[in-house]
């Protein structure tokens, strides 16, 4: 699993165009979900297409990653990627192969539960027992949860389940301060954590002096930094970014920040976003 992913939320028809130049900038992992309520995974499907017919950039040197929705998380409006009448499990199954269809694939480098389930822990294990038929048939390598900030639900699903989770994905940002309990939580059984948000929903971080200090000392920009001291405290980033520049900018930090004495400042740091260093 890529250290940072490259994001592909709300691009709608610019999906693919940025999917490709976010590959050719150096990024190695993408994710989107089966929600058109949100994502064109259609679209990233294509732009898989194109990177290995234009730019000889096969789909197995990418890391792809992508979500079953539960209901509440889709669009009624939009067609769905599973009938909603059907048991959990069988929508997990359609979904997948919906995603399979879209992806223009035949197996997920990880398949995500975009959130647990509205009624309760027993669908929620419902889900997580159909995603690991699709581990256990060799068609999906690791899976993960997404949108649950409760480390008592995690702990739950860790000890039922037969693959464990193998990455959180969840908004990182000042409101939920910054998520404490997960990311300590996934410290404690080695999961990876994914974070979204990470800049839009942490201004003050980008603006905090000791922030500004530290990226000026090492010729980084504020979202450089931030990034690189996530990265740093073992949490992984998705970038959503539109720009080039930004992207470029963004995979040259995940291939450095091991490199970057953070020091004193990082610490401090540290101990103002995850209350410890």
């Amino acid at each position: 699993m890529p250290s940072m992913l490259y994001g592909t939320a709300w691009k709608k028809e610019r999906t693919a165009d940025l999917v490709v130049q976010a590959v050719l900038q150096g990024f190695r992992g993408i994710d989107t979900a089966c929600q058109p309520k949100h994502y064109r995974e259609d679209l990233v499907g294509a732009a898989l297409t194109r990177l290995a017919s234009e730019h000889g950039i096969p789909r197995s040197s990418l890391f792809l990653q992508t979500k079953y929705t539960p209901l509440p998380g889709q669009d009624p409006s939009q067609p769905l990627p599973y009938d909603p009448s059907k048991p959990v499990r069988d929508q997990v199954l359609q979904s997948f192969a919906t995603s399979l269809r879209n992806l223009q694939t035949n197996y997920l480098d990880s398949l995500v539960l975009h959130s647990p389930l509205p009624d309760g822990e027993v669908s929620t294990l419902e889900a997580w027992r159909a995603m690991e038929a699709l581990v256990g048939e060799g068609r999906v390598g690791t899976l993960g949860i997404s949108n649950c900030y409760d480390p008592g639900t995690l702990e739950w699903i860790w000890e039922r389940a037969k693959v464990k989770i193998g990455v959180v994905q969840n908004r990182w940002f000042e409101g939920n301060r910054w998520d404490h309990a997960v990311v300590r939580w996934c410290k404690s059984k080695n999961v990876p954590y994914q974070s979204f948000w990470t800049l839009s929903g942490s201004p003050s971080l980008l603006q905090h002096p000791l922030l500004l200090a530290l990226g000026e000392k090492h010729g980084l920009t504020p979202a450089q930094a931030v990034y690189g001291l996530t990265l740093s405290w073992g949490i992984r980033p998705l970038s959503g970014t539109t720009s080039v520049e930004h992207m470029q900018e963004d995979v040259r930090i995940a291939q450095q920040y091991k490199r970057v004495d953070w020091g004193k400042e990082g610490e401090d740091i540290e101990r103002l976003v995850l209350g410890h260093a």
